[in-house]
């Protein structure tokens, strides 16, 4: 007779428990896992995003039985989906919303890891999980916006690809790889199917499960930016921690539900938000002999692509991009702050963090309008200003130039 797991139950989950944790995980993760109690608004984002990627899991698999990765069915197949499967317009929108909505959950949810100093010591690997996460979320949704086929997919496919081509050396040899052929064909859209529906979904459920692992083994941060282990009571417990089952995950579900009445609002009244979610070029089959007159990337990958186009040199381009990506992983080690929290930090910090909000937006806008003079311009201003937060954050922090103010000893409920 097998012997039975000290701690298991009776009934089902009693037996599930003699050959599975469940309930161990539960206790780890949910049950027992205690959360900084003074939690505010910025600290819904992270549960967010698990809910927009179930919601992003479910659409695409519904989207993919009827969708034909075929150079000369593509577009047709979304057609049909759109205008004679049940509901497959309201699943459509669902996803293609998903995708903004994404990408806004995220932003806001690294924003409150710069207030906050969520990246530093102990959290250098979540902060560089995330990082990971953000990185297979861009290529996910690029494969993804090349699916339909359409002229903005094609054209857009054909200027990032074309990007590969000015590296020096591996440049010409790169670009044929990504596309599989000379040009931009059927073979091309294969492949990125094959990514955009296989392989970057489990690279990303991969990462967000790292990412949750290492956030309950350091513990969560905090708006005071204080550690909450470090003071506990005769029970063990944190003194300023509560259980996140069942207090946050209440507070969770109330979020949901105001984030699915806006997210209902945009599929239902605005899916294409103005141009901003849905290009009108792309309503267009994809048609190689025509070039559209402006080839705007989507809205999240605006910012990027105004560094790109702010550079006069292409390779300069490319590697400025590129390193705008690459300094995010070092910014545990270039911030060596004394505290975490915006509460505590310094004027000069507030200011930078504020202007480096505000170009990012900026740049992501300007990616999304045509090339001017002026765009060229403020491009380029935008940049300086992004990598200018990164370099005078180190120098700030390096010297200790900052003045920051006391920290309290326990977490405060402001």
């Amino acid at each position: 007779m097998s012997e039975t797991r000290a701690g298991s139950g009776g009934g089902v989950i009693g037996w599930i428990d003699d050959r599975f944790p469940l309930t161990k995980m539960w206790r780890e993760h949910m049950g027992d896992y205690y959360a900084p109690k003074n939690f505010n608004f910025w600290y819904f984002f992270g549960s967010l995003a698990l809910l927009v990627l179930v919601i992003q899991l479910i659409s695409g698999i519904w989207l993919t039985m009827n969708y034909i990765p075929a150079g000369d069915r593509a577009f047709e197949s979304v057609e049909y989906i759109m205008r004679d499967v049940d509901y497959g317009w309201l699943m459509r929108y669902i996803h293609s919303t998903g995708a903004s909505a994404f990408f806004v959950v995220v932003y806001l949810h690294m924003f409150r890891a710069l207030m906050y100093g969520s990246y530093q010591k102990p959290r250098e690997l979540l902060w560089i999980f995330g990082v990971l996460i953000y990185v297979v979320l861009m290529a996910e949704a690029f494969f993804g916006y090349i699916l339909p086929w359409g002229q903005m997919s094609y054209w857009g496919a054909q200027v990032i690809i074309s990007l590969f081509g000015a590296i020096p050396v591996i440049g010409p040899e790169l670009a044929m790889f990504v596309r599989g052929d000379f040009v931009i064909s059927e073979i091309t859209l294969n492949r990125l199917f094959a990514l955009h529906v296989a392989a970057l979904p489990l690279a990303l459920i991969f990462l967000i499960v790292a990412h949750i692992l290492a956030l309950h083994e350091v513990g969560s941060n905090n708006p005071d930016g204080i550690e909450i282990k470090e003071k506990k009571g005769p029970d063990g417990k944190p003194l300023d921690g509560i259980r996140f089952h069942p207090y946050y995950t209440v507070k969770d579900l109330a979020g949901y539900a105001g984030f699915l009445i806006l997210f209902s609002v945009v599929v239902f009244f605005m899916p294409e938000f103005f141009g901003y979610f849905l290009k009108p070029p792309n309503f267009v089959e994809a048609n190689p002999t025509v070039t559209p007159e402006h080839i705007p990337p989507v809205w999240y990958f605006g910012a990027y692509y105004a560094m790109l186009r702010g550079i006069p040199d292409t390779f300069g381009g490319v590697m400025v991009m590129g390193a705008a990506i690459v300094i995010l992983f070092f910014l545990p080690w270039l911030d060596r702050g004394r505290v975490r929290s915006i509460r505590y930090r310094g004027l000069s910090f507030k200011i930078a963090l504020g202007l480096f909000a505000a170009a990012f937006v900026l740049l992501t806008w300007l990616g999304t309008e045509p090339a001017g003079s002026w765009n060229i311009i403020l491009s380029r201003v935008g940049t300086l200003i992004y990598f200018g937060y990164f370099i005078f954050l180190f120098v700030y922090t390096f010297f200790n130039l900052e003045q920051t103010k006391p920290v309290p000893e326990r977490v405060t409920m402001k």
